[in-house]
């Protein structure tokens, strides 16, 4: 099938708008030339479109961010690979990922990073951005070369899931990474806690005689991490939070000026404890599914703009990873697939609303990855996402798109369907034909 390239005129119609950077939410054309938005509303003077897509009846919005998604490649081919996820983001609406630095090899020099950037430009189907890390080798005991990655084109940096060889270690990268302006990822973890664990300490893990991690591993991280931020002055992102507490004390933090921010995965927007059950390895994730109490905090959190995105924390593997007891099996959830789809889910479970949703999978994630991307403002680049939300499907096997099959989400009828993707305004995925 054909695409467009960027160089062609696109025009949008009939489509309903939504672009919350701008607060539009209205029926609103958009007009592409040269690879950006050229206006919204009406036509540039004298523009005449070499290829129009007729949206009535769907929402047209920027391409979604993902904040995290780990494509497996450096080093873990055969769980995926660059081209098959980028591939499966375009068919999910998804323009950007942000690629966390715990390839194989470390992401630690700027070779590493010329070599993920130059892999998805070859794919050209989705714009892929890396976290450098944190400390070499994510080993937790001397810092990285933070500049020269900065300077590669990194977003950010962080030591992905790897703990710090102490507190110390910690307050000199902090340091360091303010004096360049850089955003440290953190995920709130204390190793020692949670060393060994693989479920939520409480009663399902207790009955199912897995090995807990208790809720302190998170809040107790938090605490340590926000009082080293106050201190240092670094601008910091909370990853993937799970606990009610831990929001609770990143938003007081934010009210009381601290620069953070923080994110939410998608599963665990659904998911709990409860899921665990039965052994599932499907619902085997790092960190541990929570509470129900946990679960409805997130909700509550997204809905008050007290967490500011919502990510896929896309994990594929190959099935082997899930097979065996529990705890010997491979942590994560390929999301890619399922995070426009369960994003809407919240929407018609009045959990949040579609703008406040698409904003946390838009402008706020391009934000908080100091990106220009996120919004379909007059000479942004045109990385637009147009779905039907009333189409129905279901998610099995034929209909997923990573690489990884392995999530909990199987058989879930999903409403809301991506039909077309524009990554620097060429068409990179199409579901049906377009006039």
């Amino acid at each position: 099938m054909a695409t467009a390239t960027g160089g062609q005129r696109i025009h949008i119609s009939g489509g309903r708008l939504i672009d919350p950077a701008n607060g539009l939410d209205d029926r609103l054309d958009v007009y592409i030339a040269n690879g950006r938005v050229a206006t919204v509303g009406t036509p540039p003077d004298g523009f005449t479109a070499d290829h129009r897509i007729d949206a009535a009846g769907c929402v047209v919005c920027p391409g979604l961010v993902d904040l995290c998604a780990r494509l497996r490649e450096p080093g873990q081919e055969h769980k995926a690979t660059i081209a098959s996820e980028t591939a499966a983001a375009a068919c999910g609406g998804i323009t950007t990922l942000c690629c966390p630095p715990d390839t194989l090899p470390v992401v630690e020099t700027p070779a590493d990073v010329e070599l993920i950037r130059l892999r998805a430009e070859a794919t050209g189907k989705a714009r892929v951005v890396t976290l450098g890390a944190l400390t070499r080798g994510l080993r937790g005991e001397h810092l990285s070369e933070m500049a020269a990655l900065q300077r590669a084109g990194c977003v950010g940096v962080s030591n992905a899931m790897q703990p710090l060889s102490n507190t110390l270690v910690q307050r000199r990268a902090l340091e360091y990474a303010a004096t360049f302006d850089l955003t440290v990822f953190l995920y709130a973890n204390d190793h020692w806690l949670a060393s060994g664990g693989c479920a939520h300490e409480g009663k399902v893990a207790t009955r199912l005689g897995l090995p807990g991690i208790p809720e302190a591993a998170e809040t107790a991280a938090v605490a340590r991490d926000l009082a080293l931020i106050e201190q240092t002055g670094v601008r910091a992102h909370f990853c993937r939070l799970t606990t009610a507490r831990a929001v609770r004390m990143v938003a007081r933090a934010r009210y009381e000026g601290l620069p953070v921010t923080a994110d939410a995965a998608i599963p665990y927007l659904y998911l709990t404890e409860i899921d665990v059950s039965d052994f599932d390895s499907r619902c085997h994730v790092m960190p541990p599914l929570r509470t129900v109490e946990d679960r409805q905090a997130l909700r509550d959190a997204l809905q008050r703009s007290a967490l500011d995105a919502i990510c896929s924390d896309h994990q594929p593997h190959e099935p082997d990873a899930k097979q065996g007891p529990f705890p010997s099996t491979e942590p994560g959830i390929s999301g890619l697939d399922t995070l426009l789809p369960l994003g809407l889910r919240l929407v018609d479970e009045s959990v949040i609303d579609l703008p406040g949703l698409l904003r946390s999978m838009t402008s706020a994630p391009a934000g908080i990855l100091g990106l220009p991307g996120g919004t379909l403002s007059a000479g942004a680049i045109a990385d637009v996402c147009i779905f039907n939300p009333e189409l129905t499907w279901q998610l099995d096997l034929q209909s997923m798109r990573s690489h990884g099959h392995n999530t909990p989400f199987l058989g879930w009828e999903m409403k809301g369907r991506v039909t077309h993707t524009l990554l620097a305004g060429r068409i990179v995925h199409r579901l049906e034909q377009d006039s």
